[in-house]
């Protein structure tokens, strides 16, 4: 990295969203909001060029980010804080751009991430929260946390995750690594946290759904760890809701100098573990 840009440079930027005000991170056909054409037509109008980005990952509909990574080459010279602070003036209240710094011009935030983080908030109450709508995901019934996250100890690893992976899920293989999941909180509101090297589509929300199936009686902790073994989506139970879940970061080889910020404060990181 150098302090002073090539003719032609590439930007790395880290953003956050909120999904809820978003028809998902993907451009579309058809001109519905999506945070990358938010972003692109800011970055556009900063840099008076077509810019392009490329995202570590797609959410969608719905799903919220608290540290999305992205990159971008322009040919034009702008310091890091006139990125930041003239691309935010330009976005929806609803997105923002956090940190944006030059990169090596090799570096992809898609292909280079090496590993990636996910978040997601579950509100178990009679009532649903107006307060929480749209930033956690709830059910109504009483869940037992301790069985939920014995289930959920048992997708550390590596592991062929079809039977929680959506059907139009385009990965090439689903064997992926979960390098570590953790369940903390309380029974009325708890956070299921995964780092794995890469994810299926629908895989947090459909893991989340049978923790719940578990949490509230109608599958056992046996019967999720035969689910997994199993391998087979139709056996599974239905997708949970995308309001709670957040993508929390990106992990990169040292030599791009990326790193995952902390979870914000908005976001509990300080919730309490589960006594198994």
């Amino acid at each position: 990295m150098t302090d002073t840009p090539p003719e032609r440079s590439r930007w790395a930027l880290t953003l956050a969203y909120d999904g809820s005000r978003f028809f998902g991170w993907q451009k579309q056909a058809d001109g519905v909001p999506t945070v990358q054409t938010a972003l692109e037509d800011a970055l556009a109008a900063i840099a008076g060029e077509p810019v392009a980005v490329t995202a570590a990952g797609r959410t969608d509909t719905g799903v919220h980010a608290a540290a999305q990574v992205v990159h971008f080459d322009t040919g034009v010279r702008r310091a890091a804080q006139s990125w930041i602070r003239g691309t935010n003036s330009l976005l929806p209240a609803g997105v923002a751009v956090l940190h944006a710094q030059i990169v090596a011009p090799h570096f992809h935030a898609r292909f280079d991430a090496c590993g990636r983080r996910y978040r997601y908030l579950l509100q178990s109450s009679p009532v649903r929260s107006p307060l929480l709508a749209g930033r956690v995901g709830w059910t109504h019934t009483p869940l037992d946390i301790r069985a939920m996250s014995r289930a959920a100890a048992l997708l550390a690893g590596e592991h062929d995750f079809s039977a929680f992976r959506a059907a139009q899920c385009q990965a090439k293989s689903p064997v992926k690594t979960l390098y570590s999941v953790r369940l903390s909180g309380t029974p009325s509101l708890m956070a299921l946290d995964l780092h794995g090297n890469a994810f299926l589509h629908h895989m947090v929300r459909n893991i989340v759904g049978a923790l719940v199936y578990v949490g509230n009686g109608r599958l056992s902790v046996e019967g999720f760890a035969r689910l997994l073994a199993e391998k087979n989506r139709l056996k599974a139970p239905p997708t949970f809701m995308p309001d709670g879940l957040y993508l929390t970061g990106a992990d990169y080889p040292p030599e791009f100098g990326i790193t995952t910020p902390p979870l914000p404060d908005w976001l509990w990181p300080n919730l309490g573990a589960v006594d198994n």
